[in-house]
């Protein structure tokens, strides 16, 4: 027969309390680890997003300043640098260079106004309204830019109501459309984060990467001078650039932003032909 054996034993108080006791510890354990490892994962997508934007920057402005001067007529400066005001403010940066795929035309009748419509020939199809279009006087040897207001693909006229320009161009003057590109730094919208910006001819710059805290160009000329600011871009064969990119948020174990700093140089091949 067999017996049932009962027992009314349970759980003391001090056993409880050391269960409590190892589960806080646990706990604690497990929560400091959560922590440490989120700041980690933290810290490691400010620093992967810091150097994408950095390299998105450098390979940017390196992409336009190859393209510099190609196609570019005499009287018209391929690179235009902005020195800074002070020695750790951005540089700025301009470069142009022709179109593709290209469109051009000449002059067929003189102008009789600088605010007259211009009568060219060939094919103007290629032309569009609002578009940045630059005139060269190769007797002259000087152009400016202006805004195409009006293609009449029909009658072979291009309109340019906005403004009239600095001077009549005779028959032969060349239209030629170029693009443009700034670059710069702009902490004024937000001076928190500082931006890289992209404009191109005169329209309102647009962001191409968050947080680029310095931009800074040197330029090696022919005669091995390296200036901070040029006049003449004919001269330049190299371009140095360098940019300094931030994290978005300040590092939790350092208490401050997290930097990276990109450089590149670029042989300017297309100015050597000017």
């Amino acid at each position: 027969m067999l017996r049932r054996i009962k027992s009314n034993a349970g759980v003391t108080l001090l056993e409880v309390l050391i269960a409590a006791i190892i589960g806080m510890i646990a706990t604690g354990a497990a929560v400091e680890l959560y922590v440490h490892q989120h700041k980690n994962w933290m810290i490691q997508d400010g620093v992967s997003n810091l150097q994408q934007n950095g390299r998105a920057a450098v390979d940017e402005i390196a992409s336009k300043v190859r393209m510099a001067g190609y196609g570019v007529m005499p009287g018209l400066e391929a690179i235009i640098s902005r020195q800074a005001s002070g020695t750790t403010d951005p540089d700025s940066i301009t470069l142009v260079f022709l179109h593709e795929p290209m469109c051009t035309s000449t002059v067929a009748d003189p102008m009789p106004q600088p605010s007259s419509e211009l009568k060219v020939q060939g094919d103007i199809s290629c032309f569009q309204d609002g578009q940045y279009c630059y005139i060269y006087d190769p007797f002259a040897d000087e152009g400016e830019f202006f805004v195409i207001t009006h293609v009449q693909e029909a009658a072979f006229h291009l309109q340019h109501n906005i403004a009239p320009l600095s001077k009549c161009y005779p028959s032969g003057s060349q239209l030629y459309t170029y693009d443009v590109f700034r670059y710069f730094v702009d902490y004024s919208m937000d001076s928190t984060h500082p931006l890289l910006m992209r404009q191109e001819y005169d329209n309102w710059p647009d962001i191409y990467a968050d947080d680029i805290s310095d931009l800074q160009i040197l330029y090696h000329m022919t005669d091995g001078t390296v200036l901070d600011t040029i006049t003449m871009a004919r001269y330049v064969r190299q371009v140095d650039i360098e940019v300094v990119a931030r994290t978005k948020d300040q590092d939790l174990l350092l208490e401050d932003y997290r930097y990276d700093t990109l450089r590149t140089s670029v042989q300017v091949r297309n100015l050597a032909f000017q």
